[in-house]
């Protein structure tokens, strides 16, 4: 089995739930997600969900509203909080406002 890290980022997250760096676990592979972070690129404030997605599209909300001041970021993942994931998942953020969040996404594959 080969461990390997791994960073996805996204850019300009708006009011779509989007996949961070298009990240779906393939098949036979192990993830771990050990960091996580989304940061406000606008003068306000926002919102933000942050939800995992499995492969039977069954959405679970990591964090749901969390507000991010301008110049701010939320560390959803990291330190002692780590998110297993499996075949098929998926991490998505989501923002209340257009084009108004990054988020980057460490990980550990293992296959």
């Amino acid at each position: 089995m080969a461990n390997t890290f791994k960073r996805y980022t996204s850019r300009a997250i708006g009011t779509s739930a989007t996949a961070v760096g298009s990240y779906t676990v393939g098949a036979s592979t192990q993830t771990t997600v050990i960091g996580l972070t989304v940061a406000n690129i606008t003068a306000n404030s926002i919102n933000v969900d942050i939800t995992h997605v499995d492969v039977s599209s069954n959405v679970t909300y990591i964090v749901k509203g969390a507000p991010v001041p301008n110049g701010g970021a939320l560390v959803a993942v990291g330190g002692d909080q780590k998110i297993v994931l499996q075949t098929g998942d998926q991490i998505k953020v989501t923002a209340n406002t257009v084009s108004s969040a990054d988020a980057i996404m460490s990980i550990l594959e293992i296959t």
